[in-house]
């Protein structure tokens, strides 16, 4: 497997890791599973943090065909013998001591074997927790499927929510004994409900009734104690000599309705408890039409009960239903006021119960904008229409519609600026004298001061450059100026082309401070001073600002500190080929190759192997010292896996 590394970031450099890795494939491909990336250190010494990162993936439902996770890896040993026999292994859920080991119990024994000490990556820890196991240990997972989050789901369901999208119903059922009665209704759940709770008290038993949104309806008797599934639904009941509970966590995937059936003389009481969402609130209606065409009327609104699961407009007893639902007050206004014309001499009184809905604006989605980024525009079209009391739409005049604002027709969008380049600082020059190179970051910086795409490259600034040291060199200059080596990289101030003082009175910019924030976007200052060299004295003197020419270099400049959300930076195929490219004038005589593989990391269970990459001399074939294949690129990193046979039960 080839593993792509993304460049270093600031930490990575200061600690000498090397970049992340890509990620690994998901351990799952449904319900969540965990993928991974990994870095080396590039130091002989001990680095300091963790080479692996973990991250969550393939969040998504798993079909309920697919069964249980946990329960899959039991059964993948149904064809191996424990001491000398086969069993059928089932999961135990819910260790407190060591949730992530692979504990089974054989079917139809008490016997419950640890068949693994790790399960997989992405198995949950706990039966109802997003937690899930990850190299042999429970890691939090939050509702929003992050790992370390500690984002709840509130009563409702609602991820990070307030619990104002359902309420609380709690209630006691008590049992009316009749010699023409054999069972009763306890109290009906609605869909979608959840944190179900019942428990019976006494000699009488209870059994569900469901039906869901399409209109299916069946019968489910609770004779025993166990788990078990019910319309998708997970039931958790728990017979005694004198006690029923039942337990459904929910959300419900149809109504059930739970039941009584009475099975002796004493009286059985029912305590319930649950979470219920308001799925029907109150909706405002539009005026209805003026109660006179002339001479001055006036029109109302109305509510209408409205049915969040369905979309649709349902009876108002749905809505007085729940308490906290309080019917909005019609609003009134007058309308119509023109006088009524002389021929008519009356006002034409419109019958309540042809009452429609007035004219009214309607308008097309909003077209594409017509650039990406520093101001466009969108437009649609915005017409009249008229509703018949049979629901007809038409079109018609569009002072019929004038008596709310027509809506507009254009409107600005993407106004944020456009990307644009940002040149961070020059690096020191790779000579500490004469002629060398240095290099700088050149990235694309959105609106929001995050590495993006999408600059011109025909504006992108150059990032290498020729530098001159001004120390003399005491030794044969180089023909070439020499390429930085891979492990440089590190920001410094800039030496810029024609600083060095010389006997002509020039500007000389100082060294730049350290950027004014340590992520995104912000600023650095410097000093730019008039000096000249004194050839008598060799020294160097400071002159009035007046006495240099020509322009004087900025003294401040905005900086670019990485991206604030802590995670590397990427760059293309292209910005890594300028970046750390080499001259292809050097000599080519050394290149990288790669000789076999290092031992494996595990000795089962899956391991990874890493290829060695060694500099080679292409005509003797022997081995070289790494500085000579500075000017060659270093193949990427290769690793491949290896002990993949399963270590056995201990």
């Amino acid at each position: 497997i080839q593993s792509s590394r993304t460049a270093r970031s600031e930490e990575d450099r200061d600690s000498l890791w090397d970049a992340w890795g890509s990620w690994s494939e998901c351990s799952r491909t449904c319900g969540g599973g965990a993928s991974y990336s990994l870095r080396r250190c590039l130091s002989s010494k001990i680095c300091e943090g963790r080479n692996i990162r973990y991250r969550t993936c393939s969040n998504m439902d798993c079909p309920p065909e697919a069964g249980d996770f946990r329960a899959q890896q039991c059964s993948a040993h149904n064809d191996v013998k424990y001491q000398g026999q086969f069993y059928e292994w089932l999961p135990v859920s819910n260790d407190p001591d060591n949730p992530c080991s692979l504990k089974c119990q054989a079917r139809g024994t008490a016997l419950i074997v640890e068949l693994a000490p790790k399960v997989l990556d992405g198995t949950r820890c706990y039966a109802e927790s997003l937690d899930m196991c990850i190299s042999g240990l429970c890691q939090i997972v939050g509702c929003d499927h992050q790992l370390g989050s500690a984002v709840k789901e509130d009563n409702c369901g609602v991820c990070n929510g307030d619990g104002s999208t359902c309420r609380l119903v709690r209630g006691q059922y008590k049992s009316q004994l009749s010699a023409n009665k054999l069972d009763d209704t306890v109290v009906a759940i609605p869909y979608g409900s959840r944190q179900v709770r019942l428990v019976l008290k006494g000699p009488d038993h209870l059994y569900l009734e469901t039906k869901t949104l399409q209109g299916v309806k069946s019968e489910n008797s609770l004779s025993s104690t166990g788990f078990f599934p019910v319309e998708n639904s997970s039931i958790d009941f728990q017979k005694f000599p004198d006690k029923e509970i039942l337990r459904i966590s929910g959300p419900l995937t149809a109504d059930f309705t739970v039941k009584i059936r009475y099975a002796g003389a004493a009286d059985s009481s029912v305590q319930f408890i649950f979470y219920q969402p308001i799925i029907h609130r109150w909706r405002e209606t539009d005026f209805f039409p003026c109660s006179a065409s002339c001479g001055g009327g006036y029109q109302l609104t109305s509510a209408e009960c409205f049915d969040l699961r369905s979309n649709r407009v349902v009876a108002d007893q749905y809505c007085h239903y729940y308490p906290e639902n309080v019917k909005p007050k019609p609003k009134l206004q007058e309308c119509n006021l023109d006088p009524c014309p002389a021929s008519d001499g009356y006002k034409q009184i419109m019958p309540y119960d042809l009452y429609h809905p007035l004219p009214r604006w309607e308008s097309t989605p909003w077209t594409a904008c017509s650039l990406s980024c520093g101001g466009g525009i969108q437009s649609r079209s915005v017409s009249c229409v008229e509703e018949d009391i049979q629901g007809h739409i038409s079109p018609v005049e569009e002072w019929k519609c004038m008596y709310t604002p027509k809506m507009p027709i254009v409107q600005p969008c993407n106004i944020f600026d456009c990307p644009k380049w940002l040149a961070q600082e020059w690096s020191p020059c790779t000579v500490t004298c004469g002629k060398g190179l240095r290099y700088r970051v050149v990235l694309c910086i959105d609106h929001r001061g995050m590495h993006t795409g999408g600059c011109s490259p025909k504006t992108k600034p150059h990032i290498k450059e020729e530098c001159i040291v001004s120390t003399p060199c005491y030794k044969p200059k180089e023909k070439l100026p020499m390429e930085a080596k891979l492990p440089w990289y590190k920001q410094a101030q800039e030496l810029e082309e024609g600083t060095a003082v010389s006997e002509e009175p020039s500007f000389i910019p100082e060294a730049w401070s350290t950027c004014s924030v340590t992520c995104g976007v912000g600023s650095q200052v410097r000093l730019v001073k008039c000096q000249v060299l004194l050839s008598f004295s060799q020294s160097v003197a400071d002159l009035p600002i007046d006495e240099c020419e020509g322009p004087k270099p900025v003294s401040q400049r905005v900086c670019y500190s990485g991206p604030c959300s802590g995670e590397a930076a990427e760059y293309t195929p292209e910005e890594t080929e300028l970046l750390y490219g080499s001259l292809q004038e050097f000599d080519e005589l050394y290149d990288w190759e790669y000789e076999g593989f290092t031992e494996c990391s595990e000795s089962c269970g899956g391991g990874v192997q890493e290829a060695v990459v060694t500099c080679l001399n292409k005509q003797t074939r022997e081995s070289a010292d790494e500085t000579l294949c500075v000017t060659s690129r270093r193949p990427p990193h290769l690793l491949k896996a290896c002990s993949l046979d399963p270590c056995p039960p201990r």
